[in-house]
């Protein structure tokens, strides 16, 4: 059985938006703790869990991970009613700017995205993910990047849409050849890219490096457009890294990365561009 304080390791703390929600998980998990004539301390031991993390559980303090609802359920005799708090829960564990950004993107009809230091997060797998973020400065807990990756794989469900929205990724030539994580890392990480790259919604394009007139040089942009007309934008360039919803402002983006994807390789020739690279790594 795990340790008290060990096994809290990686395991969430709620937010302000989303603390009612899991202080009410947790209060169910209480109750049928309860209802089977279970005190914490005896919870704990059929869980295989500190009896620490039990009470935190359930008063809230601590998200429970999917794992740990599903071992509930079937330790309490709940019959799926437990384990189907997990789709409560899904949002809960990740950070609010992921799921403000989630948000947007299941509500777009229409992405576009310039990208010079990393791969664009819904292009990434996970073990790319997972090392881009072991890089940053000052360094993230595991918790931090464990909680962040599964937010970007979860934002990847954007793929399976139906009806499918229209995505474009601008990449800068770098992000093929950096070998975060690894040579092999970065071998699958460019076999999906030849994957996403076949979807029927999806293009791709490879900014060279060697492109002596380059209208991304500002930084990295993005823009998302919905139904009614609207859309919302991020521009790296600017003072501030919050959205631009103004319409002016909005065009002046639209009208840079029109620019850039005629700068850059076509759809066709930047698949092949990618395939070649993954044949020199």
């Amino acid at each position: 059985m795990s340790v008290d304080g060990t096994d809290e390791e990686g395991w969430g703390s709620p937010e302000e938006e989303t603390q009612a929600v899991v202080e009410a998980v947790g209060r169910q998990l209480k109750l049928w703790r309860q209802a089977a004539g279970l005190r914490p301390a005896e919870f704990a031991a059929v869980m295989g869990y500190g009896e620490n993390l039990i009470y935190k559980i359930e008063r809230g303090v601590r998200i429970p991970r999917p794992e740990y609802l599903d071992k509930a359920d079937g330790a309490l005799g709940a019959a799926g009613k437990i384990a189907a708090m997990k789709k409560d829960l899904e949002q809960a564990r990740y950070p609010k700017k992921v799921r403000d950004l989630a948000k947007l993107e299941a509500l777009a009809v229409e992405l576009g995205a310039y990208s010079n230091h990393n791969l664009h997060g819904l292009l990434q797998t996970r073990e790319y993910a997972q090392a881009l973020l072991q890089t940053w400065r000052p360094a993230y807990s595991q918790d931090e990047v464990e909680r962040m990756v599964a937010a970007r794989m979860a934002r990847r469900s954007i793929f399976e849409r139906s009806p499918a929205p229209s995505l474009t990724f601008v990449q800068e030539e770098v992000t093929l050849r950096r070998p975060l994580g690894g040579t092999m890392v970065l071998r699958r990480q460019l076999e999906h890219l030849l994957e996403v790259g076949q979807l029927r919604n999806v293009e791709i394009q490879v900014m060279p490096t060697d492109r002596e007139d380059h209208a991304g040089m500002g930084g990295r942009i993005q823009v998302l457009k919905f139904g009614d007309g609207s859309a919302v934008g991020r521009d790296e360039g600017q003072a501030t890294s919050g959205a631009i919803s103004d319409p002016k402002e909005i065009r002046i983006l639209e009208l840079r990365y029109g620019i850039i994807r005629a700068q850059a390789l076509t759809p066709r020739e930047s698949l092949a561009f990618i395939e070649k690279a993954l044949g020199e790594t």
